[in-house]
């Protein structure tokens, strides 16, 4: 009888090459071949190291395949811990960037709403802003556009709208009302100028 030889195990620098990449890469996930070529590994030494990560069990975050890309994922039965973390006293000290402020504002205003969708707004890359709100709980996502690449869309939260005292989505100040505002915050600046000016 012959025995087959078991396959080696994936070398420990190509597991961490992947779990890196793949924790960067957040909701858009990789292909294979994205994984390879950022790796800087074989194809079939990523595949590997995919299927150890995939079968590694009792941590706090899980490597899963879906549709062709590979992704980085808390375990369903972490939920609750999860949901915890996103509705409790955590939620009231969020601390957000001015980059994630302003896609915020863009998926809030223009939901649903793609990563390029965003990126076309403010002319930068917005993956990690994205990574940031999803993080925080504050956008969700909310399937695929039926597009080339079926790209994921993204909406606010309940969440969201339970930090900012929000109903609704529609109980957001219209761009008109924001510049109503704008307009009298600079009127009132410029009143304060001139008082002090004529007070010297």
């Amino acid at each position: 009888m012959t025995y087959k030889s078991p396959s080696a195990p994936p070398e420990p620098e190509t597991l961490r090459r992947v779990e890196a990449v793949l924790f960067v890469a957040g909701d858009k996930g990789c292909t294979v071949s994205e994984l390879a070529a950022a790796a800087d590994r074989p194809p079939s030494a990523v595949k590997a190291a995919l299927e150890t990560l995939a079968d590694t069990q009792g941590r706090g975050v899980e490597v899963v395949e879906l549709a062709g890309r590979w992704y980085m994922a808390a375990p369903p039965d972490l939920g609750d811990v999860i949901d915890r973390y996103r509705t409790g006293d955590a939620s009231s000290q969020i601390r957000l960037s001015k980059a994630a402020l302003e896609t915020l504002a863009v998926v809030a205003y223009g939901q649903p709403v793609t990563r390029g969708d965003v990126e076309e707004i403010r002319g930068v890359r917005s993956d990690r802003a994205l990574e940031t709100l999803l993080g925080h709980g504050l956008v969700r996502i909310a399937g695929r556009r039926k597009a080339p690449g079926s790209p994921l869309l993204y909406r606010t939260s309940d969440q969201f709208l339970k930090v900012f005292g929000l109903s609704a989505v529609s109980d957001l100040p219209t761009v008109a009302e924001i510049e109503a505002i704008k307009r009298g915050i600079t009127a009132s600046g410029e009143e304060e100028q001139e008082h002090d000016g004529s007070a010297e």
